[in-house]
Parts: C-alpha cells; structure tokens; sequence
C-alpha cells in the first residue's frame, strides 16, 4: 500500500509540472482570491507571450488598485522565482483590462451600471445603450430607436434584455460629457 501512494503522490507532481505556466499562475490567483482581503477579486487573463513576458490580467468588484495589482504580483514573482517556472529573466504584468477591453466575465457588469454599453450579439446584431439593471443572468440596455411615419420623425424609448450567453462581446463607451 505504501508504495501504491507513492506511486499516486508522483503521478500527481509529474502531472502539476506538465501543466503550462498559465495554468499555474490560474490555480495561484485562485488560492490568492480565497484570502479575505481579495475575496473581490478575479482573474480574467493569464497569458505568456514571447520574450518570457507574462501578463496577468485581474480585476475587483469594487475596481483594481495599484495597492491590489502590487500585493498580488510580489505574490506569483516569489513563488515563480522560488520554482524557477520562467528562468531569471522574465517580465511579469499583473493589471486591470483597462477601459478599451472588452467585458469577459458578468462579474464585471454591476461596476459599470449606468453607463454606454456597445453590445454584440451571438447573432451578429450589435445594440448600443445605457446599462439599467444587471442581474446573475442577464442585464437591460435602455437605447433610442428613431423611425419615421410620414414625415414626421418619432423617437421611440426601447429595452432590450440580454442574456449573457447571447453576448459575443461587450464594451463600455465612455463619455467625456
């Protein structure tokens, strides 16, 4: 029996070194986002790109901080040094997406309540308007649709809900107003 578990504990180490450095830093962000004071944060982008550099891509329901992204990049440089994963020289970012980056995760829809939304449908159809309501399932764009009857131009108020499996992408359009 004794060495049956062995044998399982060596699978199990040749196996976890088989996985990409990806998936590594994945399950670390994941045990990271278990601690209490990161309990609002999640993951949305682990990338290695050539030149060794590693770009993490994290964000917080109450929005990223610098504070946050330095905590959580000494975190995964230590253990990636320790392990040597990515050799002496790499570059490791670890950042908000940034306001150009399209929404991943519905996670990331409530911060942005109130707000332009560009959204495009699975079924290639795109809808532009003010986020209203965001729920686990779904969220309610309000949005203008001008039609004519006769000569006379009418703006109509419109909603449309959207379930989030029928978003291929979303964007937030800022407002400089």
């Amino acid at each position: 029996m004794g060495s049956l578990f062995l044998l399982f504990v060596w699978l199990k180490l040749v196996v976890k070194s088989l996985c990409s450095v990806e998936e590594k830093i994945i399950d670390l962000l994941e045990e990271k986002f278990a601690e209490p004071e990161f309990a609002d944060c999640f993951w949305l982008d682990v990338t290695m790109h050539p030149n060794n550099r590693l770009e993490v891509s994290i964000d917080c329901d109450t929005g990223v901080t610098f504070a946050k992204c330095r905590l959580i990049s000494r975190y995964l440089e230590a253990i990636i040094d320790e392990a040597g994963w990515l050799g002496e020289k790499y570059t490791l970012e670890v950042a908000s997406p940034g306001t150009e980056k399209p929404l991943k995760q519905p996670r990331q829809y409530p911060k942005h309540l109130g707000r332009i939304l560009e959204v495009k449908m699975t079924d290639g159809t795109t809808l532009e308007g003010r986020m209203t309501t965001v729920t686990e399932e779904h969220l309610v764009l309000e949005y203008q649709v001008v039609r004519k009857e006769g000569k006379k131009k009418i703006t109509e108020e419109l909603s449309s809900t959207i379930l989030y499996p029928d978003i291929a992408e979303a964007t937030v359009k800022l407002s400089f107003k």
